[in-house]
């Protein structure tokens, strides 16, 4: 019988952990707050909002909400993101992503300090993750996933990792979490070959590609531990992973749902980084 890797039993563990360390940050009169920049009223963007609103008050942790209309410009939202900065009563600054055509990214993501950089949005950020440093914050998803795997004893010393995605949001700084735990990483993307034999082969295979129900039961083992990323609308209009659930799960050995799964996880992980924010700012 395979196991079925459930996020919201990890979400509570680490709800309970930032919820000591937060009464010790309010002790010392000290208050973690967020500070959250939505450019627009994406559906999709103010679904996530109220997530993290959830999310943060159940903990006990601030957040401030910064709506921008959609047609802000590049001079204005540049000295705005500066002042968020420099406010000390922020600890963490989000910036919803896509944002509209006019504001540059490669410009803004270099913007946003990396000690307060919750979702490593500055390169800065990223290069410390590759670095393994511990006094830098990697993007949320990887981040679930490695919560996932810890909070299930799942070994990574010595393990073979497939990741099927390359990109520097999950894939990349995935697969440096994954060496720094000693696992043996293979990323993947859409020019491998024989995807299916090396996916098959794995022990962990973390699945990434943003096509609903795509991987069946042939690019697994019967040992296998599988991680879906995806979050996608199936036919049907209800929300699915890029692994085809109903047909996998009972053949391998662990796997993450979706709805419920790394997504859950995703988001008590970014609150998560606001108190080690706040910390690590505490020390300057």
């Amino acid at each position: 019988m395979s196991e079925v890797l459930r996020g919201g039993v990890v979400v509570k563990s680490i709800q309970q952990q930032i919820k000591l360390q937060v009464a010790e940050l309010k002790a010392k009169g000290i208050i973690p707050t967020m500070g959250i920049v939505r450019v627009g009223k994406r559906p999709d963007d103010i679904a996530y909002e109220n997530s993290i609103l959830k999310n943060s008050q159940s903990v006990g942790v601030e957040t401030e909400i910064y709506e921008m209309n959609e047609d802000i410009p590049m001079e204005e939202f540049v000295p705005f993101v500066k002042q968020l900065n420099a406010n000390k009563a922020l600890h963490g600054i989000l910036i919803f992503r896509p944002l509209p055509t006019q504001l540059d990214i490669e410009v803004i993501k270099h913007l946003i300090s990396p000690s307060k950089d919750i979702d490593c949005m500055n390169p800065i950020s990223l290069g410390r993750v590759f670095e393994g440093m511990q006094d830098g914050f990697a993007p949320c998803t990887p981040k679930a996933v490695m919560e996932i795997l810890k909070y299930y004893e799942i070994p990574l010393m010595g393990a073979d990792v497939v990741i099927i995605n390359s990109s520097s949001v999950v894939g990349r700084p995935l697969g440096m979490l994954m060496l720094d735990q000693k696992a043996t990483v293979t990323l993947c993307h859409s020019k491998t070959r024989n995807l299916k034999e090396v996916a098959s082969r794995a022990d962990i295979v973390v699945a990434a590609v943003g096509r609903p129900a795509f991987f069946d039961e042939t690019y697994f083992n019967e040992a296998s531990i599988v991680i879906d990323v995806g979050i996608n609308e199936c036919k049907d209009g209800k929300i699915c992973g890029d692994v085809d659930y109903d047909n996998v799960a009972d053949k391998v050995k662990g796997i993450s749902p979706v709805p419920g799964g790394v997504g859950a996880v995703t988001t008590a992980i970014l609150v998560k980084h606001v108190i080690e924010a706040c910390k690590l700012q505490q020390l300057k």
